[in-house]
């Protein structure tokens, strides 16, 4: 009886440890699937969209591979509430890239050439910073607003009405689509790879106009269905399984456009960018100019929760040092140095959801800066007194959006968050405004 009771114990033991083995490899199989998978797709976005900048490789200085883009984006996959409205779609990762945004439109504004005449060269007009923590006057008023609210008017009654006559890759992921109208113009379409992204990204563009932030592209919304502007491509809409209850994003394709580096003084060695910089100094009208720039998007993305762009950078340091060094996720800029800020999907409704997991990098990102925007900071401090900002964002998406009943708005829950982290904001200009008090 003891023999065969201690042959049996080692059979189960035996089977156990097959078992167990068995798993293991099953694992580690999976794992290499992931592996290759992710860099296999990110090869192939890069090779469609064709995208090189000059001057480029100086920018390079680690190893050729991008490491922190199959890293990072792996982690991004964070289990998500399904949504309907936007037909079955899989929870997934962020993997747009802002060479994505190559098209075939000429950026231009009016006066240009007469601010890019002024933007050459040293300093000449005085002290970049006022009033200890603020942009100075001057600056203001050689940076344009970029897309004017006439013109992204003019450009949405235009999207909402063109047909689309083709769909093609070149816009992120391979959910997306980089569409042509009729007359020629084309625009990137965002299926996302839930419905999250979607108003996300839709939501991210009005919290812009909210705080007068004009960086951002036109964008208006699609139902796919049986619309006639997707007749003509109904054939490749079937073959990408798009659901035809979806609602996707229409963003304007701008072309002409360039990589951007994270500036010296937001890098991870440096101080921050602060009013006692001795660097501002040193820095051309165009580099200052730049840098205004970069206080709004930090401002923004803080605001929105949206980890795909600097926070990104900043997690994927602990194992690729040289990332800072390379272009941004994500941001582009125009030949006279006016930075567009592309692909906000991970920004308010997927970045609240996962915020747990990136305040940390959020906080470290805000903390490194404490120069505003004059404009920027008194549309915050109106949304802090007021603490009215869902009303505020509400009104202006069902103005502006006739499909903004169908994709919805921020849960209650969520637009708390936007609340707090505006209040938040608000604390953090207070108190740079007492630390640099005596300047």
């Amino acid at each position: 009886t003891f023999i065969s009771a201690g042959f049996w114990s080692k059979g189960e033991t035996m089977r156990a440890l097959s078992a167990n083995l068995f798993a293991l490899l099953l694992v580690c199989a999976l794992a290499s699937v992931f592996y290759v998978w992710s860099a296999l797709e990110n090869h192939l976005e890069r090779h469609k969209r064709d995208f090189s900048v000059p001057g480029r490789g100086s920018f390079h200085q680690g190893p050729s591979e991008d490491l922190s883009a199959k890293t990072f984006r792996a982690l991004l996959a964070v289990p998500a509430a399904q949504r309907h409205n936007s037909g079955a779609r899989s929870e997934g990762q962020n993997l747009t890239n802002t060479s994505a945004f190559m098209g075939t439109r000429d950026y231009h504004v009016n006066g240009d050439d007469e601010r890019s005449a002024q933007r050459e060269g040293p300093v000449k007009l005085g002290s970049p910073v006022d009033d200890r923590i603020f942009w100075s006057d001057w600056l203001e008023d050689l940076l344009p607003v970029r897309f004017t609210e006439g013109y992204a008017e003019v450009w949405r009654n235009k999207a909402r009405a063109s047909p689309v006559v083709k769909l093609e890759p070149g816009c992120g992921r391979i959910s997306n689509q980089l569409a042509t109208f009729s007359d020629g113009t084309k625009a990137c379409v965002r299926y996302g790879i839930n419905a999250d992204q979607v108003q996300g990204e839709t939501l991210t563009y009005y919290l812009a106009s909210l705080l007068g932030i004009t960086n951002l592209p036109p964008l208006v919304l699609s139902h796919i269905g049986d619309s006639a502007q997707w007749a003509a491509v109904r054939t490749r809409i079937n073959d990408l399984q798009w659901s035809d209850r979806a609602v996707v994003s229409l963003t304007e394709w701008i072309s002409n456009l360039t990589g951007v580096v994270t500036p010296a003084p937001l890098r991870q060695e440096s101080s921050g960018l602060h009013p006692a910089l001795k660097w501002l100094e040193n820095k051309t009208t165009a580099g200052l100019l730049e840098l205004m720039q970069w206080s709004d998007l930090i401002v923004f993305d803080y605001l929105t929760a949206n980890f795909d762009r600097l926070v990104s950078n900043l997690f994927s340091l602990q194992w690729d040092p040289h990332v800072m060094e390379r272009d941004t996720n994500n941001l582009l800029k125009t030949p006279y140095g006016d930075l567009v800020f592309i692909d906000n999907e991970a920004g308010l409704v997927h970045g609240f959801r996962v915020l747990n997991m990136w305040e940390k990098y959020h906080h470290s990102v805000l903390s490194s800066v404490c120069v505003f925007r004059k404009r920027t900071t008194q549309r915050v401090a109106e949304l802090h007194r007021h603490r009215d900002s869902r009303r505020r964002l509400l009104e202006l998406y069902r103005d502006s959006e006739p499909l903004s009943q169908e994709l919805g708005f921020l849960s209650d829950e969520h637009a708390a968050v936007l609340q707090d982290r505006i209040d938040r904001l608000y604390k953090h200009i207070l108190h740079c405004k007492g630390k640099y008090s005596q300047l």
